[in-house]
Formats: structure tokens, sequence, C-alpha cells
């Protein structure tokens, strides 16, 4: 089984999208020690004010369900429920390569040398 990815979009109450992009910001922080978890970018536009994209990349299509279930993952998931006022799932992909993002952070630079 290959890399799995997925590219979603969260549609949100009005003025509540920086709302929900800090409520997933948080969810990737705690992802950070589960192995199968590979990228998870949260993104907005200013063409769409009231969405928020996610990208995600998991090592098989297992993984991600599993995080779902995790209660971190249950406590965010009920915190954004409330603003929430839409989701759709744009695609599901199938990563073939390319380059990782890098941040600033000398953890994400480490896992991606390993």
């Amino acid at each position: 089984m290959g890399k799995f990815g997925l590219f979603g979009k969260f549609n949100v109450k009005e003025s509540e999208r920086d709302t929900l992009a800090a409520i997933l910001l948080e969810a990737a922080e705690a992802m950070k020690s589960l192995e199968e978890y590979e990228i998870y970018l949260v993104n907005i536009s200013d063409e769409e004010p009231n969405s928020v994209f996610v990208y995600e990349v998991w090592s098989n299509e297992n993984s991600h369900p599993l995080f779902l279930t995790l209660d971190s993952t249950q406590i965010l998931i009920e915190s954004a429920k409330p603003i929430i006022a839409g989701m759709e799932r744009i695609s599901t992909l199938k990563p073939s390569g390319g380059k990782p993002i890098l941040t600033n952070s000398i953890d994400n630079v480490i896992s991606i040398k390993n």
C-alpha cells in the first residue's frame, strides 16, 4: 500500500477562518508523534475568506481514520464543530514524491532528514 493524500476544504462561519486555522494547526502539532503522519498543511486564501484548505499525506490509507479516533483529535473536532459550515473533499491523492516543505523548526528538519 502506498502513501495516501487528501486535499480538503472547510467552509467556516463568517469571520471564523483564523479560529479554525488555529485549531487545525493545533491538530498538526498533536500529530507530530505519529510515524504515519507525513504532511499536514493548513492553508488560507485571500479569495475565499471563509474557507480553510488542508493538504495531508499519510504513510498509508489506514492511518488517517486511526488519527480521527485519538482522544486529542476528538477534543479538537468538538471545538471546531460550532464554527464549521461545511466540508468538501476536493481530491484523494496518491503522492509520488517531491520536495518537502521546511519550517524554521529544528524538529521538522531532523524528521525530514531521518
